[in-house]
């Protein structure tokens, strides 16, 4: 069977010594038995003990008649599947000058992790980032090994279709496809979770929806698809660019785009893309993405898609109307996602220009007194500011608004930069909470670069967030009210994560009045003018 091996082992034999004695890595799944293995390769000081199952499949493989369709289950099995390795990720670009696409289209696998123990412990189930193009479950950042051990639950971490062939809705096309395949697959891993984890001591009934970047959009599009109500208990979304939704009409005219990459007719149907490699889709996807001149208006070829059914709204929306799913939130951002923008623009003229074009795509109305705020003439600093306002805090604001005038919402900003990222003058980056709640930092392949001089004050606030974490994991708030308050309005209580914490109540007040006023679902709205101007207007 691809993508694992087979350990002919007897039925009789696995059924005669429960995994909870005998064989605690052992465990039989609706699908068949896997066994898993015990490691201590985590790459803290102290790493503990932990048990982990990887590449288990919670779905079948999705190529050929499979593509652009909801996930099927996975097929059955006979004997014990060794589960000891990784699957493969989902094909995605390398960014290489060979243009060689890595994964495979049997990628709906999980990555299970546990403390070696036999209590039953909330779980929680992970969506990696990755600007909706890249990433996997088993990145070295996600392992889950310190998180799941220091924060005593069952961490999930899950592989799901990426760019073209995940966030890229051809129901336009002739023929049977479905509009987001990525978030079914999604779903299809959470009931998965539902059916199965309890018997790798998971309380089904205690599970938390986490995720950063693309990831984060993925909870919160979650939070808003009726499929997915009641699968997930709690939610935490890191840096989501949730605005970032498309209508059924740009992805129309997206896929009209893909064609033309790909050099197929206008008229080419579902079946005919089928039939082409996943490695050409990427590469045509990867042709559309960065030469279609979208991501210059803060927009991207690849999205969840508002398709009537399974996201029948644009997740703020749902929000606003109270139509989310009714479970704690943690929400939060960085304070510098977007510090490279810096660099993008060498004039203070081109810099204002440039924000006011991203901006008036979208709200005409609204763009120049936002850009503004920012400053007259824009600085590199503020420019930066605003791109990362645009793409993640100020939606981020509306949903934790929305969010917490029904249920119990937290939001924080991360602060945290040593030495050598403010040096380079980067801060806070996107991501870089990520070392602190999964507690590896020297994960990423600057780590020990950028963590230089400040190894204290980061085992310090690894130890704090790992805790407030832990706490909403286990109980469904971040710990006492006078540590973290929930977000309520009208004082928007914001948690800052920095050497030494503190609780800023409204920041940066006066830009998210300006943000109030601007209209952020205008993407998902197929606008007329905005795809006239990317030259993608559909007949």
């Amino acid at each position: 069977m691809k993508g694992s091996v087979l350990k002919l082992v007897a039925m009789q034999t696995s059924q005669a010594h429960p995994h909870s004695q005998q064989h605690p890595l052992r465990v039989r799944t609706t699908s068949g038995w896997v066994e898993g293995t015990l490691c201590s390769e985590g790459v803290g000081d102290n790493p503990a003990l932990v048990r982990a199952w990887r590449g288990v499949p919670f779905a079948a493989e999705t190529s050929g008649a499979r593509r652009y369709r909801a996930p099927e289950p996975a097929p059955r099995w006979d004997g014990v599947r060794d589960c000891t390795e990784y699957g493969p990720a989902a094909p995605q670009p390398t960014y290489s000058w060979t243009e060689k696409v890595l994964g495979s289209e049997d990628c709906l696998h999980l990555d299970i992790v546990r403390p070696n123990n036999d209590e039953q412990l909330p779980v929680v189930v992970y969506f990696h980032g990755g600007s909706f193009i890249l990433g996997s479950s088993h990145m070295l950042m996600l392992r889950g090994l310190e998180l799941a051990a220091n924060m005593n639950c069952v961490y999930v971490s899950v592989n799901f279709r990426l760019g073209a062939l995940g966030y890229l809705d051809v129901s336009s096309l002739a023929g049977d496809a479905e509009a987001n395949p990525a978030m079914r697959d999604h779903i299809a891993a959470l009931e998965w979770v539902r059916e199965n984890i309890a018997q790798f001591g998971g309380d089904p009934e205690s599970v938390t929806a986490m995720g950063e970047s693309a990831g984060g959009a993925a909870v919160l599009a979650l939070m808003a698809a009726p499929a997915a109500r009641g699968l997930f208990h709690r939610a935490i979304a890191q840096s989501p660019p949730i605005g970032i939704v498309h209508s059924r009409e740009q992805s129309a005219a997206w896929v009209r785009e893909f064609l033309h990459r790909l050099a197929l007719p206008r008229r080419t149907a579902v079946d005919e893309l089928r039939k082409e490699s996943a490695a050409d889709l990427v590469r045509a996807g990867q042709s559309m993405l960065w030469r279609s001149g979208a991501l210059l208006n803060l927009n991207s070829c690849y999205a969840p898609t508002i398709d009537g059914e399974l996201l029948p709204e644009h997740p703020i929306a749902a929000f606003e109307r109270g139509a989310q799913a009714p479970v704690p939130l943690i929400i939060g951002t960085n304070a510098d996602e977007a510090s490279f923008s810096k660099f993008m623009y060498q004039r203070r003229v081109a810099r204002t220009r440039a924000g006011v074009r991203m901006l008036t795509t979208v709200d005409e109305d609204s763009a120049r007194e936002l850009v503004h705020t920012y400053g007259p003439g824009v600085s590199r600093k503020n420019f930066a500011e605003l791109i990362a306002d645009a793409l993640f805090w100020a939606p981020a604001v509306r949903v934790a608004d929305a969010h917490a005038a029904r249920h119990p919402t937290w939001m924080y900003r991360f602060d945290f930069a040593p030495k050598t990222m403010q040096l380079l003058g980067l801060g806070a980056v996107h991501s870089a909470e990520l070392a602190t709640v999964f507690g590896t930092p020297h994960a990423a392949r600057a780590g020990r670069i950028t963590s230089f001089g400040a190894e204290e004050d980061m085992r310090d606030l690894t130890a704090r967030m790992q805790s407030m974490w832990a706490q909403f994991i286990h109980g469904g708030t971040p710990g006492a009210p006078t540590t973290w308050p929930a977000y309520t309005l009208p004082e928007r209580h914001t948690q800052i994560f920095d050497a030494t914490d503190r609780v800023v109540s409204d920041p940066k007040k006066t830009k998210r009045e300006a943000w109030a006023e601007y209209t952020m679902l205008e993407w998902a709205t197929g606008k007329p003018q905005l795809l006239k101007q990317l030259g993608m207007l559909t007949e």
